[in-house]
């Protein structure tokens, strides 16, 4: 808990020093609906410790992720961190805000980000990679506005099949840059005619693998309606553990490849933070946003590393700059790192494939149950259910029961007709067969 010795006076001074005239005018962005609408019902005039342990009754109310059987994904999946991750990245000379802006005493930190952007590259099978971004969806954006800035055209085609809280980051970024974003009706039941969409004035055409409902797709065909017309592919990956099992987006001939790394390194958090990965072709570089940790030597030949290009607004003129992006969320590429390199080539193999074994496993078992169908003809580790009733009831009632069934699709498509029975079912290394055991029973209970 916070100690926060402020008086009445001082608070007055510091709203008067900012132009407010009450704390309720630091707030007026955040929507009426989402604030509280008076004091907090805690007990007046209590000591530290009474206080203390009425909050920690309160937090007790709550059922973390990590204390139940959880089936949660659409973006942010739970996995397994070894400890070794956790207490390498505590060590002093990485748990620190400051970034590595000079060279020759950030060494350490030069040679990880260098290391992070060469996984990064592997895995998305692309030929350059960045030192990270602050997360996925933010990684989508700054594609967008690239793609924008090689073609010089201004139109982006985002698949209906795109995460929409993707689709939402996106449309802020280019808000006041017309660019204009052109997004099909999402639709689970048949694929998208995306390359219809394609025009003179694309830019860019942006899609999911596996999409939010889980659906896998090759690209290939994509990419190529793309270059015919000179607009740029970007896939973007919010399941960073697929790439060990599915073909890379770069195989596929993608221009730019988004993807959250979430899913290495860091667990769920409440939300955050997470890592963004970014990774292109060569002759994009330039246009790469962010920052670039290069490889060299110094003049005894010793090994060394250094910021090689950095388009942001803190090292160059903001009118020449990429992007506005002031940091990136380093400790958390270290995560994604460390784990990265614990598991090995083999061992990241392996891991994919166990998250989608434990999915067939699950996809099978659900089928078998009265009026459950598995929606999709393919997937990795994320399938999307239809139960013979609305999701949002099925999920509270087995949250009740202390089972995180997964996510309704509803929740996150509010306004899109049909969604109302689908259900988004996330497996990972982490869901053992009690799991999916419980599940499966809740599951048949609830929906009979």
């Amino acid at each position: 808990m916070r100690y926060l010795p402020l008086t009445g006076d001082e608070r007055r001074q510091m709203l008067a020093t900012i132009g407010a005239t009450s704390v309720d005018d630091l707030f007026r962005d955040v929507p009426a609906a989402a604030r509280l609408k008076g004091a907090v019902d805690l007990p007046p005039t209590s000591g530290e410790m009474e206080v203390e342990r009425a909050l920690s009754a309160m937090a007790a109310r709550n059922l973390p992720a990590v204390a139940a059987p959880s089936f949660l994904g659409a973006g942010a999946y739970r996995h397994f961190v070894p400890a070794a991750v956790d207490h390498l990245i505590q060590r002093g000379e990485f748990l620190t805000a400051y970034t590595p802006y000079q060279p020759e005493i950030s060494q350490g930190t030069l040679q990880y980000l260098f290391e992070f952007q060469t996984q990064v590259a592997l895995l998305t099978g692309c030929e350059v990679a960045n030192a990270s971004m602050y997360d996925g969806a933010t990684a989508c954006a700054e594609a967008v506005m690239m793609a924008g800035r090689i073609t010089k055209r201004t139109k982006a085609v985002m698949s209906g099949a795109l995460h929409p809280h993707y689709r939402a980051v996106a449309a802020t970024y280019t808000r006041f840059l017309g660019i204009t974003l052109e997004t099909p009706e999402p639709d689970w039941t048949k694929p998208e005619d995306l390359a219809g969409l394609i025009d003179g004035e694309t830019a860019c055409v942006v899609v999911q693998n596996p999409d939010f409902f889980g659906r896998l797709a090759d690209r290939k065909a994509l990419a190529d309606a793309c270059h015919a017309a000179g607009a740029l592919l970007i896939v973007v990956v919010t399941e960073v553990v697929s790439l060990g099992a599915i073909r890379s987006p770069g195989a596929m001939d993608a221009d730019i490849v988004a993807a959250e790394g979430q899913s290495l390194g860091n667990a769920l958090n409440f939300g955050g933070p997470t890592v963004g990965l970014m990774a292109t072709r060569q002759k994009f570089v330039r246009q790469l946003p962010g920052r670039l940790v290069g490889q060299t030597a110094d003049v005894d030949g010793r090994r060394g590393f250094v910021l090689t290009l950095s388009t942001r607004e803190q090292h160059i003129r903001r009118d020449k700059a990429t992007s506005n992006i002031c940091t990136n969320s380093g400790l958390c590429a270290l995560a994604f790192t460390i784990h990265l390199t614990l598991l090995g080539e083999e061992g990241f193999k392996r891991m994919a494939a166990i998250n989608h074994a434990n999915a067939v496993k699950l996809a099978e078992r659900l089928a078998g149950l009265p009026g459950v169908e598995v929606v999709n003809d393919s997937f990795f580790n994320e399938f999307t259910l239809r139960l013979p009733k609305p999701a949002v009831g099925v999920v509270e009632a087995l949250a009740a029961k202390g089972v995180f069934a997964g996510v309704p699709v509803k929740r996150l498509l509010p306004t899109v007709a049909g969604t109302e029975n689908l259900l988004l079912v996330a497996v990972t290394e982490t869901n053992a067969e009690d799991d999916m055991d419980r599940l499966t029973d809740g599951l048949k209970e609830t929906t009979r």
